[in-house]
Parts: structure tokens; sequence; C-alpha cells
């Protein structure tokens, strides 16, 4: 099966699963994310049929897969804008708030929208960048 069906496979069938309703649980412990982000790291390893010592950051770039948490973030957005716009009153007062601030003990959903980058969505998006910088 040829890369491109893999990668295929995995956005259209693997990916959906993993992320079932991500606005509502992105905010969830890095813990719990990461072992969402271990099942793709292996997906993408065993898609590319990659040795041990390549690093996950150059499959993601290779394969053009954004990380969990980068996924899930732009997810985020999306659902934040798409119910900001809605007809409906209760779902655009249920979205209309200010997060509280990062170092607050309660973390609502939109505080994924204002969290920093984790190492491997960074170190992922600087390759992007090197790439686009090289190609030009």
């Amino acid at each position: 099966m040829s890369l491109r069906n893999k990668r295929t496979i995995y956005t259209m069938c693997i990916r959906p699963v993993m992320t079932y309703a991500s606005p509502v649980f992105a905010h969830a412990r890095p813990d719990l994310l990461y072992d969402l982000q271990i099942v793709q790291n292996n997906f993408c390893r065993r898609a590319a049929d990659a040795p041990w010592y390549v690093k996950n950051s150059v499959l993601h770039r290779d394969l053009e897969l954004p990380t969990i948490s980068k996924f899930m973030k732009d997810a985020s957005e999306r659902f934040f804008d798409i119910a900001n716009s809605h007809p409906n009153p209760l779902l655009v007062s249920a979205v209309s708030y200010e997060p509280p601030p990062p170092q607050h003990f309660c973390r609502r959903p939109r505080n994924v929208l204002i969290d920093p980058p984790d190492e491997l969505t960074a170190e992922v998006e600087k390759l992007i960048e090197v790439n686009k910088m090289a190609i030009e």
C-alpha cells in the first residue's frame, strides 16, 4: 500500500476516532493527550516503515500530519468560531466567555486557544518553516 493511502486511512478512519469531541477534551491533562500522541507516532513510524532512530518530528513533517495537540487546537478554534456565529443564543452564550488565566486551577475548553504549543508541535512547525525557506 502506498504511503499516501496509509495517510488517507489514518486521516479518514483512525484520527476521527481518536479526536472525537476534541474541542471538549482538548484541555485535558497533558499526559492523557500524550498517550494519543504516542498512538499517532506509532502509526507514522509503521506507515513510513521508518527505523527507530528517525525523529517523530521528521515523520510528522514528511507525512504532513499535524501533532494531536495542534490538530485539537485547530479544531477548537473552528468550533468556537462556528459556535459564536450560530443562530441559537444558548450555544453562543455557552462559548462566549473569557478563559481563566493559565495559572488558574480551573481550566475550561477555551484555554486550549491560549496554551503554548508542546515541544513536538514546536519542533514540527520549525521543520516545516525550514523546508519552506529551503524551497523558496
